[in-house]
């Protein structure tokens, strides 16, 4: 089963416990993966997109995000 919902920097954010800001610099850096929809020029990412990344992103350590 797939989660086509889309999540935003603050989404994401909450996922791997971290602020929003944080998020906007892992963009800036090149460290998130590209956004699978941009609207009015905000970016945003499948759940399933995001959580693939946080799983294998370095630093995580095997943590598991608070909202499976």
């Amino acid at each position: 089963m797939t989660d086509r919902r889309l999540w935003s920097y603050r989404e994401i954010a909450a996922h791997i416990q971290v602020q929003p800001d944080t998020v906007r610099a892992y963009r800036k850096h090149g460290l998130l993966p590209e956004p699978d929809l941009v609207e009015g020029g905000r970016p945003y990412w499948f759940a399933d997109t995001v959580r693939a990344w946080a799983a294998r992103r370095p630093g995580n350590r095997g943590r598991r995000g608070w909202r499976e």
